[in-house]
């Protein structure tokens, strides 16, 4: 762990009394995706409605796959996105391209992580991003899987920005995967749900739960910046 209180995001929201229930149960950040092809899909307008009701200090998070940059740069004004994570195979020229378009977001970048992703194809996007989403790799699948992956590969990365973990967590494996990988953040989505975008409310409080029982447990001095 690097001594700083983890951050919490949970993706994949479609309903408001969802991301109630993970205000009240203690996240950062709420992920929007507006990827069509995602059963989680949710519309420019009904987003807004939702984003528009989240108290402060709560990040909204518009997660886009190889869209054109003009429109996410139009999603992200029209709805009052904190931040753009990019889930699909945007170059870094994309990212310098949308981050002019979209001035004053921060940019996330995920990567589908792999015995065959290097250190050298994940560096070219340091002085872009604000972040990294470490997330896993399956052939022909594009945004998440609901899989882990192998954490080991992490530090052959050697990644210099923070990155959140994400990738089939829930609340009965965020303990270890913690422990394994010293996130900055870390990202769950299916493993907290019922349905495709229906979340399961007891699953977000447990898993925010495990999260700070983690930290209450290892470390007497957690910074609560």
């Amino acid at each position: 762990m690097n001594g700083l209180r983890v951050r919490i995001k949970i993706c994949g929201m479609t309903r408001l009394e969802d991301a109630q229930c993970a205000v009240k149960a203690g996240v950062d950040g709420l992920g929007f995706i507006f990827s069509p092809q995602s059963p989680r899909a949710i519309a420019p307008l009904a987003a807004k409605s939702i984003i528009a009701q989240l108290p402060p200090l709560v990040d909204a998070v518009g997660v886009f796959v190889d869209e054109e940059p003009g429109r996410v740069a139009e999603i992200f004004q029209e709805c009052g996105i904190n931040l753009i994570q990019l889930h699909g195979k945007e170059s870094p020229a994309y990212c310098r391209e949308l981050a002019s378009l979209a001035a004053g977001c921060k940019l996330l970048k995920a990567v589908r992580v792999s015995n065959r992703t290097t250190a050298a194809e994940v560096a070219e996007y340091d002085e872009i991003v604000h972040g990294f989403l470490l997330d896993t790799y399956q052939k022909d699948v594009v945004g998440g899987t609901g899989q882990t992956f192998d954490w080991t590969l992490i530090n052959r990365l050697k990644l210099t920005r923070p990155f959140l973990l994400a990738g089939g967590l829930d609340a009965d494996n965020i303990g270890q995967a913690l422990a394994q990988t010293n996130p900055y953040g870390v990202d769950a989505n299916s493993g907290l749900e019922d349905a495709p975008g229906h979340k399961n409310h007891h699953c977000i409080r447990r898993f925010v739960a495990a999260v700070r029982a983690f930290e209450n447990q290892n470390f007497l001095n957690i910074d609560h910046r």
